[in-house]
């Protein structure tokens, strides 16, 4: 089974719904005890950085999410990848998770860009990974966001996107794959993303 964290933020049964129709089960939950048996888990995320740091504090979920990043197959999305990171300058400087050393900052809007960057977008891939078997270079994806992550680790890198600079769109380690935009949104190439999540995770 595959747990989605329910913080009380995020595109939860929009999550739920894909996984389930590429045929994996997924259930939302915030329970700790069923997110550290799960056989793999996502941390989706849709809001304020600070405000999604307080309720996973809240719920108790703060080590439990720790331990899966560390243990098990991981899908970060949005919010869920940015919070990976050490700290955000989103309403002042914010504390995260810091599984990884980096940090999240924002878009500097001007008369060519908006902010936030919202819409469908270019991946460049940088690395090879299970998580994104069947997609390549120049497809689009779906975003919207106003902040994104530098790591320190560009090892890290699995795909850049760009919006008048180049910025971090996803990461991918042996287990963990984090991604600034949306599966859930983004049609085929998303439900695929997610579907290479479901098989690493019943193969694993």
């Amino acid at each position: 089974m595959i747990a989605i964290i329910d913080y009380g933020m995020g595109n939860l049964r929009s999550v739920q719904k894909g996984f389930e129709r590429e045929g994996f089960a997924a259930e939302v939950t915030r329970e700790a005890e069923k997110i550290v048996s799960a056989r793999g888990v996502v941390l989706p995320g849709v809001g304020a950085f600070h405000a999604c740091m307080e309720n996973l504090t809240r719920f108790g979920l703060i080590e439990p999410v720790r331990q899966v990043v560390r243990q098990k197959p991981f899908l970060g999305i949005c919010l869920g990848f940015q919070l990976l990171f050490s700290e955000s300058e989103e309403f002042g400087k914010q504390k995260g998770l810091d599984l990884f050393a980096g940090k999240v900052v924002g878009f500097h809007p001007n008369h060519e860009l908006k902010v936030p960057h919202m819409g469908w977008n270019r991946i460049e891939k940088k690395k090879d990974s299970p998580f994104l078997d069947g997609l390549c270079s120049g497809d689009y994806v779906y975003f919207v966001h106003s902040f994104y992550v530098v790591p320190e680790d560009f090892s890290l890198v699995a795909t850049t996107t760009d919006y008048g600079d180049s910025f971090v769109s996803s990461i991918a380690t042996e287990k963990l794959f984090a991604c600034q935009f949306h599966p859930e949104k983004s049609q085929e190439l998303g439900l695929r993303i997610l579907a290479n999540f479901g098989r690493f995770v019943a193969a694993n």
